[in-house]
C-alpha cells in the first residue's frame, strides 16, 4: 500500500513533468533505509520518486535538494547518473519535498559476491566500480557547478564533527568503544593535503545500476550523503563494506574466497584506483578505514533511532541494521590499531 497522495501527486506531475499524465501507480522498492523511494507507472512510462521520510529529522539530513542537484549537474559528464526530471520543495503537495527521476533498467547487486556470474564477469563488474569511483572523484567541480555543494577545510575534521553530533543525537544507550573511536579519530585526523573532489558518501556495489547484459554502470544512485571532501572517504568505504559479513544484512565479504570468484582483493582495487588517477600509493590507510567503519556506525544509529521512533522506511530491518553499530565500532578500533 502506497502512503503516497496519489490524487495531489498526479496533478503535481501534470503540471511539472512534460507529458505524465494519470492515471498513476505507486509501488514503494523495499531494503532502503534512509528516503523514501517509489516507482511511479504513468501511461508515459516509469519513474522513480525520491521523498524526504515523515517525522521530525536532524538537521541536514535526507537532503533530496541535494540529490536532485548533484545528479542534474552530473548529467553528460563519465559519471553515469539516472536523468533528472522535477525537484518539488513543496511539502503541501505529499507532506514532504521529493523529486522525480527516471527508472533505470538494469542489474543491482545486493550481495557483493554476486553468486551465479561466472568469475570473469565479476572481475569486470569491480573493474568498473573501480572506474566509476575514479570518474567521480575526477569531476570538474567548476564545469559541473559543484564548487559550491560542500564547504572547503579539512574534509575529516568536519565530518567527524558533524557524525559525532548526529550519534549522540541518536544514541539510544551507551557504548564506550564508539566514544573510544570517536576519541582516537580525533586525536589522529591527517592535515589537509589539498585534495577535494567529489564525494558520493555511500559508495558500494548496490548503489550501482548495471547493464542487464553487460559489465556496464548504467547509474549511480543514493545520492544523499554526497558532498565535496576528500576521495579515501569514498575508497575506504568500499573496503569497509568487504570487510562485513556475507549475509543478507552485512553485504560484505568476510571469509569469502575472493580470488576463486573473481573478485579483487583490497590491495588490488587500492592500486588500480591510483593507477586510474595517476597517484601515488596511500599511506597511513588506518585512518580512513577507521573514519569510514565510525561514520557507518553514526548512520546505522540514526537508522535504529528512526526504526524506534516510526519513521524508518522499513523499522524492522532498521532494527536488525541497528544491532551492528557496536560491530562497526569494534572494527573501526581495531583498523585504527593496524588489526584490520
Amino acid at each position: 500500500m502506497s502512503a503516497l497522495d496519489l490524487p495531489a501527486l498526479t496533478a503535481w506531475l501534470e503540471r511539472s513533468v512534460p507529458g505524465v499524465t494519470g492515471p498513476v501507480t505507486a509501488e514503494k522498492f523495499s531494503g532502503g533505509q534512509s528516503n523514501p523511494t517509489y516507482r511511479l507507472t504513468t501511461p508515459a512510462g516509469r519513474f522513480v520518486l525520491r521523498r524526504k521520510p515523515p517525522g521530525v529529522l536532524l538537521r541536514s539530513a535526507h537532503a533530496v535538494e541535494r540529490e536532485f542537484r548533484v545528479q542534474q549537474a552530473l548529467a553528460g559528464t563519465a559519471v553515469p547518473v539516472a536523468r533528472m526530471h522535477a525537484l518539488c520543495e513543496d511539502e503541501g503537495v505529499i507532506g514532504t519535498p521529493f523529486y522525480i527521476m527516471e527508472e533505470v533498467a538494469g542489474r543491482i547487486f545486493d550481495a557483493p559476491a554476486m553468486p551465479g556470474l561466472a568469475p570473469p564477469e565479476r572481475h569486470a563488474i569491480i573493474d568498473a566500480m573501480n572506474r566509476v569511483l575514479a570518474a567521480i572523484h575526477d569531476v570538474d567541480l567548476a564545469a559541473t557547478g559543484l564548487d559550491d555543494y560542500g564547504p572547503g577545510g579539512n574534509y575529516y575534521a568536519r565530518q567527524c564533527a558533524r557524525w559525532t553530533k548526529q550519534y549522540h543525537a541518536t544514541a539510544t544507550g551507551e557504548l564506550p568503544e564508539m566514544e573510544r573511536l570517536i576519541g582516537w579519530l580525533e586525536a589522529n585526523l591527517p592535515p589537509d593535503d589539498g585534495q577535494r573532489c567529489l564525494v558520493h558518501g555511500d559508495y558500494r556495489l548496490d548503489n550501482l545500476v548495471f547493464a542487464p547484459d553487460a559489465p556496464d554502470i548504467r547509474a549511480v544512485i543514493d545520492w544523499e550523503l554526497s558532498t565535496t571532501g576528500h576521495p579515501y572517504a569514498d575508497l575506504a568505504a568500499v573496503l569497509m563494506q568487504w570487510s562485513m559479513p556475507a549475509t543478507a544484512e552485512g553485504r560484505g565479504l568476510a571469509g569469502v574466497d575472493r580470488a576463486a570468484l573473481g573478485l579483487w582483493s583490497d590491495a588490488e582495487f587500492v592500486a588500480r584506483y591510483c593507477e586510474r588517477r595517476g597517484m601515488a600509493p596511500i599511506a597511513d590507510f588506518g585512518f580512513y578505514l577507521a573514519f569510514a567503519h565510525f561514520r557507518m556506525a553514526a548512520i546505522l544509529q540514526g537508522v535504529l533511532r528512526r526504526a524506534l521512533d516510526g519513521n524508518a522506511a522499513d523499522p524492522e530491518r532498521g532494527k536488525r541494521l541497528g544491532a551492528y553499530v557496536p560491530e562497526f565500532a569494534r572494527a573501526g578500533l581495531a583498523a585504527a590499531e593496524g588489526r584490520a
